[in-house]
């Protein structure tokens, strides 16, 4: 393989993972935001209060995103698979 074939490899290796980690993570931002401002406005300072409500959300968005997830990542790894069948030593 050349240098330049697994640079192509690698910039599309994290590019499916930043796909795939992105909206999870999105999801856990903003969920994480929102509960903060509630915390600060009542001046909550429980760690549960912030940690059960993102593990909620971020449990809904897998669930509701996990089809297109693994359809992702199965369809990279299918591409992997195809390209290492192509290496010619």
């Amino acid at each position: 393989m050349t240098p330049e074939a697994v640079l192509d490899v690698m910039n599309r290796m994290m590019w499916v993972a930043l796909e795939v980690a992105g909206p999870l993570l999105g999801v856990g931002i903003v969920v994480g935001l929102v509960v903060g401002v509630i915390q600060a406005a009542t001046q909550l300072s429980d760690s549960a209060i912030g940690f059960v409500p993102k593990l909620l959300a971020m449990g809904v968005a897998l669930v509701a995103m996990g089809g297109w997830l693994l359809e992702r990542l199965t369809a990279f790894g299918r591409e992997m698979f195809a390209a290492i069948a192509n290496i010619h030593s």
